[in-house]
């Protein structure tokens, strides 16, 4: 089926059906970004990203929805007016769901990145030497700090 066909047989539903179908999508990924958050902050990071795909899956299904509600407001305006009213709580528990995951996601990314600048500091000074300069001090040599670390910054 061509994206214009899917276009079409979605805003060919009834009012109440497009609706329905809106807020199953939008429950559902308030569902899966609330389990992911919940995952991230129990530092299960590995498991939370295990739920990225069903994530992305459910976003498009209800961004899809969300357009096609906005082409059909006028209609569903006047054919379901009560729906629409849920869909814009439901939209409202979602905004509040991502705040809350992109904080999450944030400490999480913050704390992975210490971690790894603490561990490349404490492997840097393992293996530099210690040979006094000029003041009698130890030297400090700033390019050995990361010496055998490979960072990967996806998260």
């Amino acid at each position: 089926m061509t994206a214009a066909a899917r276009l079409a047989a979605r805003d060919s539903l009834s009012a109440e059906e497009l609706c329905h179908n809106a807020e199953a999508a939008l429950s559902a990924l308030v569902d899966v970004m609330n389990k992911e958050t919940t995952l991230l902050r129990a530092g299960h990071l590995r498991q939370a990203g295990t739920l990225t795909p069903d994530k992305t899956r459910l976003a498009q299904d209800y961004v899809g929805f969300a357009r096609s509600i906005q082409r059909q407001g006028e209609r569903l305006k006047h054919e379901a007016p009560a729906a629409l009213d849920r869909l814009r709580l439901g939209h409202e528990q979602l905004a509040t769901q991502m705040a809350e995951n992109l904080r999450v996601l944030a400490t999480a990314r913050t704390v992975a990145d210490d971690l790894l600048s603490d561990v490349s500091t404490l492997v840097g000074q393992q293996s530099r030497a210690t040979t006094y300069g000029r003041a009698g001090t130890v030297v400090a040599d700033p390019a050995h700090a990361a010496r055998g670390i490979a960072v990967n910054r996806a998260l």
